[in-house]
């Protein structure tokens, strides 16, 4: 053992001690003290200054984590938070509020509402409040408070003696220590020079340079952790290092001595520590970096690996906590391989003639993601496999930006425009690193799941500890090589060639986006789809688009308001090409409105209202609206529920039946109104509450219910009283908390489903509900098993054959009139090929005669060459269906009185007449204005219009100064 690394068994020592109190009892820490201290003084007997350690510190460990984890066990609060009562107390608060972040749904948005602190009794017992943020996030370390809440049980892990979850402000609050305030005001002055950047590098700036993730957008959050970026986001040693070389940098140049270079540093390194925080990783990255000043003073530097130990020691033994805490872990794993692992990896790549610094630019990032590997996929469950690029890009402008972070920090109680200036210069850098970000998380299989726990973690370990002791043999690292290399040339052009998500021909997919919705619906473009609401938060659904190849969405339909349909709209809006936004006619909540109006104004794309009877059409895809039949009677969460906007969408799969979060009056609006909800699939209402009727269900008949609910909701979604309901008609049900996204496709004899996740990728529910679920499934789809084996069929369980009638058998009395509309006859092959393109349908030559339609209903409808809108099909309306639903599918503008291309505008909403014509063509948005045939039929009042221009975009004026 190198001399190096005498306090190391120390540091494992104490940390095993701490473990083993906080993970099972007190006396569990004193045997493990004991013991290390026994075990490691016979053991490391030839290595006397190790053996003395250990022996030193074991006992000492034992017996002051013994002591409190006992105390903290036996606290009479406690025995008081078991029982669940109310208490008032007061408290010292011993860090900064942080907030939590809670997905939005219903009419609440989402956000930070709940704060959460570490204080200390004045007994010294430990409680951890759980308060909202609006008077206690303005809190600061130090200040004392006196709270009243519920008591509820500490985390297992922890030395707290009770949870106070508080429902008021603090009373009674005192001042906080003068640091604290200057601190504090210099953390307010960066978030306020940062307001100079747009708000994503704008909130990413004090996350990086101080911790602070208050503005931080969540997107960019999911989007770092994805690209093993994460670490960024929190301070860590490599923030204080940077600083602290800056700071030795400016003093050896300024020629001082080795003693003044290190009181600079000492002064940097604690006015930092002031600044971020107490967090762990800066508590062990301020602890080590004293240690290796110190060692400076003394002439020693090259102690890098004793003042990690040394670090471990003093912080665990001053917090137990931090023997479980996320971020401490993390921190000393880092370290110990940028110590240990990354100087040789570096040597070994120069010996073999790789450049000096791409040597040491590889080997850091690949030691520090491969030791905290483990870790990470014990914590997350999920392992990225892009960190390591992702890392090396970032690298060069960590260090200017956080160092030009601390300088605006500095400056903004001084001038505040100089601060904004200085934050100005640092914009690019921090766009690179949302750029990197997001790229790298976009990417194809950025992350792939990993079992989560402690199993998890330690089999991570075993593989990455197995393949490291493999390489180290010449034959075993070229077979190794050779296997990656041949496995990539296989795997990845199959990827491409025959991908397994998106399964080929799929006309509808129910996106796993959590406790929400979001639906996409594919037209016969490859890459345009249509989306149904957008989920609670940004990041699913736009996973879920990426992994369909959808780039443009013509429509984004908002079935009602609720945080968890409208929370990705942002994201959809600023990521892809979007030609409109649809409404109903509710605009409860009014901050939902409010938000909806403001990101399409932003984003140039214009705000519509659907209405019942209209249809809006694409090439391969028709959306009916069906409801609501009556307008909302209130502003509670159930009369926005029973507004939302029912659509049925009829695709080469079948009829698509989307229901929002209707409810028992909203059906019974549909059900009183004679309107045909028969559909092959159905998304069922409000997340499978149990606010669905029998009757309702009746009246749809689907052969496939789609339930798009969140993992582990407390609002007990999907109730089992409508699966059951379900179950007995013969649905197969479907669950993407289960399932993942589910996919519906074009079938042999009816629709098929696939899905992406399967049985393993549920993540929360009941043991009896899953086997329920289970046999529900199995009931409804038996011989499918066989379907499952065939190839081809993507990834995850594919139900291919719903042993039922056809829909269609079941509904032979339904009398609709097709209409096949051609041009005039002098039209040349090439023009009508070019102009309609969307004649691909199923009604073109000899669709009709397949579809089953008499030869009596196959009319032929010719139109005048100066309708300029091609292959208008109209059809005949169902009972109960108000209005004259007439669609037109083409690239050009019917009627001379209306141009393509209009500025966009959001500040209003636009209905769109039932006899216009509503569509969207290829590319662009087209307004219409064909009068319905027949004797009913009435000039327009006023020239409706349609959304126009490049979706998303601005419309280009051409030489003439006129939109085009």
């Amino acid at each position: 053992m190198t001399p190096r690394a005498y306090l190391v068994p120390a540091a494992l020592a104490v940390w095993a001690t701490a473990l083993a109190g906080l993970l099972w009892t007190w006396w569990a820490a004193v045997v493990v003290g004991l013991a290390a201290a026994a075990v490691g003084g016979v053991a490391l007997r030839p290595w006397r200054q190790a053996a003395l350690a250990v022996v030193v510190v074991g006992p000492v460990t034992a017996c002051w984590i013994g002591l409190q984890v006992h105390a903290s066990a036996h606290h009479p609060l406690r025995a008081q938070a078991e029982r669940g009562g109310t208490v008032t107390i007061e408290v010292e608060l011993d860090e900064r509020p942080r907030g939590v972040h809670t997905s939005g749904f219903a009419s609440r948005a989402g956000g930070v509402e709940l704060v959460v602190a570490k204080a200390t009794l004045d007994d010294g017992g430990r409680v951890v409040v759980l308060a909202p943020a609006a008077r206690w996030s303005e809190l600061l370390p130090g200040q004392r408070v006196t709270a009243k809440g519920g008591l509820a049980p500490p985390r297992g892990w922890e030395l707290a003696v009770a949870v106070l979850r508080v429902r008021g402000p603090p009373v009674a609050v005192t001042g906080a220590p003068a640091w604290q305030r200057a601190a504090e005001e210099l953390r307010a002055g960066l978030r306020e020079a940062s307001t100079a950047l747009d708000p994503e590098p704008a909130g990413l700036l004090p996350a990086l340079v101080v911790g602070d993730t208050s503005t931080l957008a969540p997107r960019v959050v999911e989007e770092f952790r994805t690209a093993g970026l994460a670490h960024l986001l929190a301070v860590s040693g490599a923030n204080l290092a940077i600083l602290c070389g800056a700071v030795l940098l400016l003093l050896r140049l300024a020629r001082v001595g080795p003693r003044g270079c290190a009181a600079g540093a000492m002064v940097a390194l604690v006015g930092f520590v002031l600044l971020a925080g107490p967090e762990p990783s800066v508590l062990r990255a301020a602890v080590m970096g004293a240690v290796a000043l110190l060692a400076l003073v003394l002439g020693r530097e090259k102690s890098a690996l004793p003042a990690l130990a040394a670090a471990v020691v003093v912080l665990v033994l001053y917090d137990p906590d931090l023997a479980t805490a996320p971020g401490f872990g993390l921190s000393v794993v880092a370290t110990a391989a940028l110590v240990l692992l990354a100087p040789r990896w570096a040597a070994a790549m120069r010996a073999r003639g790789v450049p000096v610094g791409l040597a040491e630019a590889l080997a850091v990032p690949v030691a520090a993601n491969l030791a905290t590997a483990p870790l990470v996929a014990g914590f997350a469950g999920q392992v990225s496999l892009v960190a390591v690029p992702a890392n090396l890009l970032v690298a060069p402008v960590v260090a200017p930006v956080t160092v030009l972070g601390v300088v605006a920090a500095v400056l903004a109680p001084v001038h505040g425009a100089a601060a904004r200036l200085v934050v100005e210069v640092a914009g690019p850098a921090a766009w690179w690193l949302i750029g990197v970000g997001r790229h790298a998380a976009a990417v194809p299989g950025a992350a792939v799941g990993w079992p989560e726990g402690w199993s998890g973690g330690a089999a991570l370990a075993a593989v990455v500890v197995l393949g490291c002791v493999l390489v180290r043999w010449r034959r075993v690292r070229a077979l190794v090589v050779a296997g990656a290399v041949g496995a990539a040339l296989v795997v990845v052009p199959l990827g491409v060639v025959s991908p397994g998500w998106p399964v080929p021909g799929w006309s509808a997919v129910a996106c796993d986006v959590g406790q929400g919705d979001a639906v996409v619906l594919a037209t016969a473009d490859r890459d345009r789809a249509v989306l149904v609401d957008t989920g609670p938060d940004p990041g699913p659904v736009l996973s879920c688009l990426r992994r369909l190849g959808v780039r443009r969405v013509p429509l984004v339909v908002l079935s009602h308001l609720h945080a968890d349909h409208v929370g990705g709209l942002a994201a959809v809006l600023a990521e892809r090409e979007v030609g409109a936004v649809a409404v109903g006619p509710s605009r409860r909540p009014e901050w939902a409105w409010e938000e909806v109006r403001a990101r399409a104004r932003a984003e140039g794309v214009r705000v519509v209202e659907l209405g019942v009877g209209q249809r809006v059409s694409w090439p391969g895809l028709d959306l009916d609206v069906l409801g609501p039949r009556a307008g909302p009677v209130g502003e509670t969460n159930t009369a926005v529920n029973d507004a939302s906007l029912v659509l049925r969408a009829t695709t080469p799969a079948g009829r698509v039946l989307l229901t929002g979060d209707v409810e028992l009056a909203g059906q019974a609006d549909l059900l009183g109104g004679h309107v045909d909800l028969r559909a092959d699939v159905l998304k069922v209402p409000h997340h499978g509450s149990r606010y669905t009727s029998p009757a309702f269900l009746e009246a749809v008949r689907p052969r496939i219910a789609l339930v798009s609910v969140g993992a582990g909701n407390r609002y007990g979604h999907p109730s089992g009283v409508l699966v059951d309901a379900l179950a007995r008609q013969g649905v197969l049900v479907l669950r993407t908390d289960r399932d993942g996204d589910t996919a519906v496709l074009t079938g042999p004899d009816g629709p098929r489903v696939a899905r992406r996740g399967g049985p393993d990728h549920d993540a929360g529910g009941d043991r009896d509900g899953q086997e329920r679920q289970g046999r529900r499934v199995d009931q409804a789809s038996r011989g499918v098993a066989a379907a499952r084996r065939r190839p081809g069929r993507g990834v995850g369980a594919v139900a291919a054959r719903l042993h039922r009638p056809p829909v269609a058998a079941r509904r032979a009395a339904t009398v609709v009139h097709l209409l096949r509309v051609r041009g005039p006859a002098r039209w040349r092959a090439r023009d009508r090929l070019a102009r309609h393109r969307h004649r691909r349908a199923p009604t073109h030559r000899g669709g009709l005669r397949r579809l089953g339609v008499p030869a009596g209903r196959r009319d032929v409808v010719r139109r005048r060459p100066r309708d300029g809108a091609g292959g208008v099909v109209r059809r005949a309306l169902q009972p109960g269906e108000v209005g004259a639903a007439v669609a037109a599918v083409g690239d050009r503008v019917a009627g001379g009185g209306h141009r393509a291309g209009g500025a966009a505008r959001a500040a209003r909403v636009d209905r769109v007449p039932a006899h216009r014509v509503a569509a969207v063509g290829r590319d662009r948005a087209v307004s219409a204005g064909l009068r319905t045939r027949g004797p009913s039929a009435r000039p327009p009042p006023t020239a409706g219009r349609w959304p126009s221009g490049r979706p998303g975009r601005r419309a280009r004026r051409g030489s003439s100064g006129r939109r085009r």
